[in-house]
């Protein structure tokens, strides 16, 4: 039975502890690249190509390979978003977030390890592998975020997540190295040519580098934090009241609603993007692996420092101008990538893409750190905003894929993200003109 004196007060800007939350950035994100955004997409892409074209059956049901591809990816984060509240009421009462976050790191990590056995004649048990996957890495990122506020003050929280995006995209940088390698030089690790088996063995590195390097965070983050007692509430249905309660408070706040519909819109944009970029690469642009996968590692190159620059731009104009810069940004990307044609073209894109996409997810998750009243209850809103984020995931790439099923092109699809920034953008700039004082100013 956990006692009173085992939820001390936790010391912020502890450098062990920083260390140690940043490090699961470095741990996770190799799913980020090498499953969601990179090898993966084409692994897919290729194996499910065959003689009908891009129609493949998942269980009896025919459909387009890219369109149950996002799909997959939208029922991932909606389990994630409706499952959440549940995980941090029990978080919140067991004061063990720390153990929630262990949990969906090993579900994560071992849907990454199943992955190594799909193939052209299992789509479904590469598809059901693909959201385990994600379901693992969606529910860890609810309980990682959760602990920004409580280990770090107010004015080194920009600092702190621009390092652990920063650390994440190195992390994912190194470990795409070595599988790029590996795909390209096959005989130099004894693999036969013109296998699917490099891109099998990288799934594998994913489960391997995701649950070593996490080892680090989790022997450095505290084992107990901030606990509730419930006397009245159910634990199973505290989250989602919780949920509301949350809601209630950024219902009252003009300046939070309007925050976070823009970041609902931002991230349904954003997301979306990484998710299907190089999908996008193979299947529209027919570009090959060679290409694509040197392209997203130079985004995650890029992207190191652009989360440094808008850190640094923030700091000079405030989190929320730095924001809306973004997303102009993002805006003239989309409109761009409507008319490529080109591996140049892509290579152009990519690049933009890298320096807006470090700096605007950082400066979202700071910014809204800082709009936090004052409370103790940092898990309860950081669900709120991750359930916003899973939400937006879902219906960006729902949007994706239906778009794609009814147009038959991808490009189309496209311009459906153009106006999700859009809108995005809208909800940011009335905040401007409301002339109240900003986060980070």
């Amino acid at each position: 039975m956990l006692k009173r004196k085992d939820f001390q007060a936790i010391q912020k800007g502890d450098k062990r502890v920083v260390r140690g939350w940043v490090m699961y950035d470095w741990a996770n994100s190799v799913y980020q690249l090498t499953i969601s955004s990179t090898i993966f997409p084409i692994y897919y892409n290729t194996v499910t190509r065959n003689a009908d074209g891009f129609h493949v059956s998942f269980f009896g049901l025919h459909i387009i390979n890219t369109v149950l591809y996002s799909w997959a990816i939208a029922i991932s984060y909606l389990i994630v978003a409706i499952g959440s509240p549940l995980f941090s009421s029990m978080a919140d009462y067991t004061g063990r977030r720390k153990a929630f976050m262990m949990a969906f790191t090993w579900i994560g990590a071992a849907g990454c390890g199943m992955l190594f056995f799909f193939n052209s004649s299992n789509v479904e048990l590469g598809i059901i592998a693909f959201i385990t996957g994600t379901i693992g890495y969606g529910g860890s990122i609810v309980f990682y975020n959760s602990f920004l506020p409580v280990i770090a003050a107010p004015e080194d929280q920009d600092r702190i997540s621009a390092r652990g995006y920063s650390m994440g995209y190195l992390g994912g940088v190194v470990l795409l190295l070595f599988n790029l390698l590996m795909i390209m030089k096959p005989g130099l690790f004894g693999i036969p040519e013109h296998s699917g088996l490099p891109a099998r063995i990288s799934f594998l590195t994913v489960f391997l580098w995701w649950i070593g390097f996490s080892r680090i965070t989790f022997a450095r983050l505290p084992k107990y934090t901030f606990r509730k007692r419930m006397k009245r509430d159910n634990v199973l249905t505290n989250g989602y009241k919780e949920l509301r309660v949350v809601f209630n408070q950024v219902r009252k706040s003009r300046k939070l609603t309007r925050y976070l519909l823009g970041f609902f819109f931002l991230m349904m944009g954003l997301l979306t993007v990484m998710f299907m970029a190089a999908t996008y690469g193979e299947k529209e642009l027919h570009l090959k692996e060679g290409v694509l996968i040197p392209t997203i590692l130079f985004i995650q190159m890029v992207a190191m420092a652009g989360a440094w620059m808008f850190a640094r731009l923030s700091g000079r104009i405030g989190n929320l101008k730095a924001l809306i810069i973004s997303i102009f940004v993002w805006i003239l990307v989309c409109i761009g990538a409507f008319f490529i044609t080109n591996a140049l073209g892509f290579i152009t894109a990519a690049f933009f893409i890298g320096i807006v996409m470090g700096g605007s997810q950082s400066l979202a998750r700071s910014t809204y750190s800082k709009m936090l009243p004052e409370t103790t209850d940092h898990t309860s809103f950081f669900s709120f905003y991750d359930v916003m984020e899973k939400l937006a995931t879902v219906a960006g790439t729902f949007s994706f894929g239906i778009i794609e099923a009814i147009t038959g092109s991808m490009r189309y699809s496209v311009l459906a993200i153009c106006l999700f920034f859009l809108l995005g953008l809208s909800f940011m700039l009335m905040l401007l003109k409301k002339g109240k004082p900003e986060p980070g100013k």
